[in-house]
Order: structure tokens, then sequence, then C-alpha cells
């Protein structure tokens, strides 16, 4: 008996990442992000997780809602899928994802699967709660839930061992989050639990939520900026990424910072603040550049996470070897041995960037550590 797999796609989530914006919530903001240029990830990002799957496309049927919210993911990546009918509006909301939730799981699917960020996952647990196994392609700007998997691949390897596995599956209750946009835009995090939904669990494959800072790293923090700054140079433009890691090297250099977005540094100065995908790649225009990015903790995130505008073309344009990763030895160990991770959208780019990377720990302080996607 062929296995029902649910698919729902959030046309516009991620939307917003490349060009600063730091999500696609409200009309306003999407057309706003449309007019600079942004193109969504979410459909590409859907058809790849399902290009996995295609070892067992014929024990499978993909139930999914029209055109961009899942028919037209499921087509690319090889399907013929069964699609519910519904009348879809120009612009997509959040009332046409819970919809397309609650219908298709009545249509008795295995496996609901779905592409977004955190507000699709608010979404999909709005509509059906615990009622099946759910599971979480990434594609917004801020995942911080732990529904999602690493990457879309990973997303199309779980639902495909899922699927397809004899006898007990592993399913976990797993946390969803969301964080207010408004705020997020002004630079102040603010982040609550939402909920628990059930999705398959493998933990390679699967994300955790995002773990706070605490207030004991500080010190550590301020030995790592110690290390980043005295190695500075003058002919470099260092790209900093989010989060608090990044914030104290600014904070040490006297710099104003933007703790959600980019800001970039040239001899010791700030020339940019909150900075786009396409304002980095004119700075780094006749300049040697470096990228200072930290881990999420409890994810172990390098790229892909709240800070998409350093896109595949940005750190083409660095190099591997001039990015530099920043965190603290408890972040590290909070990973439990996990790797780091990349999940950049560009599947040439998370090669070149696999493997071995040394981690600044502190003042002259290194850790090799293993990079994956």
């Amino acid at each position: 008996m062929r296995k029902k797999l649910g698919l729902i796609v959030n046309p516009v989530a991620g939307i917003g990442g490349r060009v600063g914006l730091k999500g696609s919530d409200g009309p306003q903001i999407l057309k706003m992000a449309l007019d600079m240029g942004a193109v969504p990830e979410s459909p590409r990002r859907a058809r790849e997780a399902l290009e996995k799957l295609g070892p067992a496309k014929d024990d499978i049927e993909i139930v999914t809602w029209p055109r961009a919210m899942g028919e037209e993911a499921a087509v690319a990546g090889g399907f013929a899928p069964t699609v519910m009918p519904a009348a879809l509006k120009d612009y997509t909301t959040s009332e046409d994802t819970e919809e397309a939730a609650r219908r298709i799981t009545a249509h008795g699917v295995d496996l609901l699967m779905f592409a977004g960020g955190d507000g699709t996952a608010r979404n999909i647990f709005n509509a059906v709660g615990n009622a099946l196994p759910v599971l979480g392609i990434p594609a917004g700007v801020k995942i911080h839930s732990a529904v999602y998997a690493n990457s879309p691949s990973s997303a199309g390897r779980l639902a495909l061992n899922f699927l397809t596995r004899k006898g007990r599956r592993n399913v976990r209750e797993a946390e969803v989050m969301d964080i207010d946009e408004d705020a997020f835009r002004e630079n102040r995090l603010s982040a609550r639990l939402y909920g628990y939904l059930n999705v398959p669990y493998e933990r390679s494959l699967i994300q955790s939520a995002k773990a706070g800072s605490q207030s004991n790293e500080e010190v550590a923090m301020d030995a790592i900026a110690s290390d980043v700054i005295t190695n500075m140079t003058d002919e470099h433009l260092y790209i900093i990424g989010s989060g608090t890691t990044t914030r104290a090297i600014m904070s040490k250099l006297g710099l104003p910072n933007t703790l959600l977005g980019i800001d970039a540094v040239f001899k010791k100065q700030l020339v940019g603040s909150d900075l786009n995908e396409s304002r980095l790649l004119e700075l780094l225009k006749n300049r040697k550049g470096k990228i200072v990015v930290t881990v999420i903790g409890g994810q172990g995130h390098v790229f892909g996470r709240g800070n998409q505008q350093i896109s595949p073309a940005v750190i083409k344009s660095v190099g591997t070897e001039n990015i530099i990763i920043v965190a603290t030895e408890n972040k590290l160990l909070g990973l439990n041995g996990q790797p780091l991770l990349v999940d950049t959208g560009d599947a040439a780019v998370n090669q070149m960037l696999r493997g071995y990377a040394k981690v600044v720990v502190g003042l002259h302080r290194r850790i090799v550590y293993r990079v994956s996607y």
C-alpha cells in the first residue's frame, strides 16, 4: 500500500532574507521584498527535499495544495501529485496555510511536510496540533523551531526513512518557537515557546531549538573579540554576522552593532549597517574580504539561519579561507558532538564549506571542528 505524504509550501517564506528584511510576515514586507528583487526560496528548497524521495517515488503518493503552495514543487521534484481543490489568491496568507494543513490531514496522510519558517510552523500547529507527524523543510529567515530538519536534503532523507521504515518509527515532541518580526527588525529578539508538534526523529538530520546566551559567557566572548581584533588587517573588509558573540567584537571596537543583522567594518571603522546581499557585494568590489560568523547555540548552524544576507555569492567572493568562525567552548559543548551546519541554499557552496574548520574560542585559542550540511 502506498504511503501518503502531505506537502505544503509557504511560497513567500524566506523571501526577505537576502535583502535584509528579516522575515516575510505581512503584505507590506512582502511587497517591499519583491520590489527589492527578492526571489522566493521555499519552492526550490521543497523540490530539493522531494528529490531525495526518488528511490521510493512509486511507493509514495503526494497530497498537496494547488500551484505555488505545493503542486509546482511536487511536479518539479518528479511526482504526479494529488492536488486538493482550492482557490488561491495572488498573495497567500496564514489562513491559506492552515486550511491546507487541515484538509490535507483529513485526507489521511502518514506525514505532513511543509516548507517555511517559524511562522509557518505556528500555522501548522494551529491547524493540526498533534494529530499526525509533521516535518519542516527549512526555508524561512528565522528558524528557531526544532520541527525543522537541518537542511532540505536532510528533510527529504528523514521523510524517506520515516515513510519506508518497517516497524516502529521514532517520533518526538519538538518545540514550535516564534519571534516578533517587528521587534526583530528593530534589533530586539523576542522569542517564545508557542507549542509542540510531533516530528520524525533522527539526531543527525533534525535541528534543535535555538539555545539562548548565558551571562557567564561574557568573559569568553570578550576574549574571542580580543583575538579577532588583534588579527584584523587594514586591507580586508570584515563582514560581521549576527549574534551576541559577534556583537562583542563590535562593542570592543566601540562601534554600533546590528544584533540581528549584518554589518561591515574596514580599517576598524563601520562602513555599513544592517546590510543586504547586494550591498555586501558592492562593498566587496575591488576589496579583499573576511566573514566573521558565530554558531547558533543548540543548533550548530553557521550559515543559513538568520544570516541569509551572507549569500552563496558573498561566500564565493570572499573564499572559504577567509571565513572566521567564533564560538565559546560552552556553545560547542552544547552541540553534544554534532557538527557545525551550513545550509546556504547552494549545494556546491555547502560542499565547499564541508570538512573541518578552526573555531576561535578565546584569545590565541582555536578548536578544529567538523562542518557538515
